[in-house]
């Protein structure tokens, strides 16, 4: 028998590997025009979600050599018909920094 656990409602659910989808939410998210760099690598690794009214990404994005830096991103509900917004990053991060919630 599988169990499958579901994070509590606005608890963080356990790291995942990144998916198509996850990658798709990052490429959207200007990072680059937020922080002024240009990164030539940006490939989402693994995420933790958040569900609340809508769901807030955490992601870890390799941007490079060791370097990682941490996505808050919020994707609202449907119904909403808005896409998903960047709220916060956490750059200097690498690939053993646990994906943690932040403001």
């Amino acid at each position: 028998m599988t169990t499958f656990i579901c994070p509590m409602y606005g608890g963080l659910s356990d790291v995942t590997d990144a998916n198509e989808v996850i990658q798709e939410i990052c490429d959207h998210s200007r990072v680059e025009q937020k922080t002024g760099k240009a990164y030539t690598v940006f490939t989402a690794k693994s995420c933790r979600s958040q569900i609340i009214a809508g769901t807030n990404y955490f992601i870890k994005v390799h941007v490079g050599g060791n370097d990682h830096v941490h996505l808050r991103v919020y994707q609202s509900l449907s119904l909403t018909g808005t896409g998903p917004e960047l709220i916060s990053i956490k750059e200097f991060k690498t690939h053993d920094d646990e994906i943690e919630y932040f403001e």
